[in-house]
């Protein structure tokens, strides 16, 4: 009898501090809504059929059949296909990771053909767990996924590298970016809730604690500073910025102008134009 016994020798290895925010199986159907969006964490995803394109930032890419993308946290992007050859993928939200390739911090795209049956058994896995949620699902998930990261950093020769994020409260600062972004939309709490993925007495916790404000006095704040600069720089009517910076009503804007600033919007006009 032979017998072939390989040592396995002890590395200085540590897990990475990953968390698995989500899993999901998507599939371009004629409902399919395109909006250019971001998340405080950082998306896989691997394109199991079909082709399509992502926008990401800028760029415009075509991506296929064994397709892996992945976009780092606070990086707009979106998806869209054709009814003829629909996009279907997996796609994880996992935070606690960053890439960096080269000298670009938003994307990666490498084709896993060679490589799939490795990398599809773990996704699929991961998905399989998320969908029954047995008994420590999570924690087979979470296995899971660090041995997928593993093996990211052996197949893809771009010097990739993953890094854990810095230890700071990553959806307040999403929530702050989207608020700059956004302000003009019609916000509420639950839907600043709903974007981060946080409860929302969580979130307006969390915010206070790293900003000082709410999410909605933030949001406010932002209002009244593009206010400030479109009555100092335009000849739009106090209506019109009204609603240019997401107010319902003017009535209501001049009453937070002026709380916020001690003045009414016509008089700040003329205060700061001569007009």
């Amino acid at each position: 009898m032979s017998n072939n016994l390989i040592e396995i020798k002890s590395n200085d290895l540590r897990k990475h501090n990953t968390k698995l925010r989500y899993v999901s199986r998507a599939r371009y159907e004629d409902d399919w809504y395109s909006i250019m969006h971001m998340h405080p964490f950082t998306e896989l995803f691997y394109i199991v059929e079909g082709t399509g394109l992502f926008k990401i930032k800028d760029e415009t890419i075509h991506v296929k059949k064994d397709d892996l993308i992945i976009v780092n946290a606070y990086v707009l992007h979106t998806e869209s296909s054709k009814n003829s050859m629909p996009l279907e993928y997996i796609v994880l939200g996992i935070d606690g990771i960053s890439l960096t390739v080269d000298s670009t911090n938003s994307y990666i795209i490498h084709n896993y053909y060679k490589y799939k049956q490795e990398i599809l058994f773990y996704v699929y896995n991961i998905l399989k767990e998320a969908q029954r949620q047995e008994e420590n699902y999570q924690l087979v998930c979470e296995n899971l996924l660090e041995i997928l990261i593993i093996n990211l950093k052996r197949r893809i020769k771009s010097n990739i590298i993953l890094t854990s994020q810095k230890k700071m409260n990553t959806e307040c600062t999403f929530i702050k970016k989207y608020i700059d972004v956004h302000y003009a939309s019609n916000l509420t709490l639950d839907s600043l809730a709903s974007v981060a993925y946080m409860n929302k007495f969580y979130l307006v916790h969390e915010f206070k604690k790293y900003n000082g404000i709410s999410p909605i006095e933030y949001l406010i704040e932002k209002r009244i500073s593009v206010s400030k600069l479109l009555l100092k720089t335009t000849q739009y009517s106090i209506e019109q910025i009204a609603g240019i910076v997401g107010f319902n009503s003017q009535s209501y804007f001049n009453q937070i102008f002026k709380k916020k600033t001690g003045t009414t919007p016509t008089k700040y006009r003329k205060t700061h134009t001569n007009k």
